[in-house]
């Protein structure tokens, strides 16, 4: 009995130890809710967070942003201006005056309804997320390595730093991930560093307000959004 003892708190100690930096498993364990249900309990739509979406007839490729608005910033635009009027767009964003946070719910558990319907009537997903760092770059992963390999390849070709690797914790890689569940059960997950998105507007702003104005937008914000959809056609 002891010994059991000595072993489970060994083994809290190593997790009380462990990096939370961007690891799936780590954002589980700090995420306020566990799923859509949890939260949708908790938070109000339409004062809290707001589901945006928009689905061409036909469409086989879906942009989304579920941890959109202040959440994540500025995924939102990047997956709009990507899905254009020709592909599906999702995009679940935070709409709070502060503490957006905790409206995060890591990607192998986000659940809610109308983005897993959006996704698992296309055959393409691209997931777009916010990392950490001030140096630009990408970090390009998920199911779909073929598809991987044209994303990583179009960015480079259109002036981009990528990572020639990608930390497994936001590797996008679990049948999980909402990214992989569409028709083929694979997807992109695009990990975009704060260094790279801070060029996409004027002066590195990316409070909410200054992100949602199209005017702030640099040249780079549309030249990394086209180089993705190269990769797609």
């Amino acid at each position: 009995m002891k010994k059991v003892l000595t072993i489970a708190v060994a083994n809290l100690l190593l997790i009380g130890l462990a990096p939370a930096a961007h690891a799936e498993s780590a954002r589980s364990a700090s995420d306020v809710y566990a799923d859509y249900a949890d939260l949708s309990a908790h938070e109000v739509e339409g004062r809290d967070y707001r589901r945006v979406q928009r689905v061409p007839r036909g469409a086989k490729v879906a942009h989304i942003a579920i941890h959109g608005g202040a959440i994540e910033a500025p995924t939102s635009q990047l997956a709009d201006e990507a899905a254009g009027s020709k592909y599906a767009f999702y995009a679940f964003e935070g709409i709070k005056e502060s503490g957006n946070s905790a409206l995060h719910i890591t990607a192998t558990h986000f659940d809610e309804p109308k983005a897993l319907n959006v996704v698992a009537a296309v055959d393409y997903t691209v997931s777009w997320h916010a990392a950490s760092g001030s140096d630009a770059t990408t970090y390009v992963g998920g199911r779909d390595t073929r598809l991987v390999k044209k994303v990583k390849a179009e960015l480079r070709a259109a002036g981009f730093a990528v990572s020639t690797s990608v930390p497994e914790e936001i590797g996008g890689d679990s049948p999980s991930n909402i990214a992989n569940k569409n028709r083929r059960g694979m997807g992109v997950q695009l990990e975009i560093s704060r260094g790279q998105r801070e060029r996409f507007f004027d002066g590195g702003k990316l409070s909410r307000a200054w992100i949602e104005d199209p005017a702030n937008r640099t040249k780079a914000f549309y030249r990394y959004v086209a180089a993705v959809n190269r990769a797609l056609g």
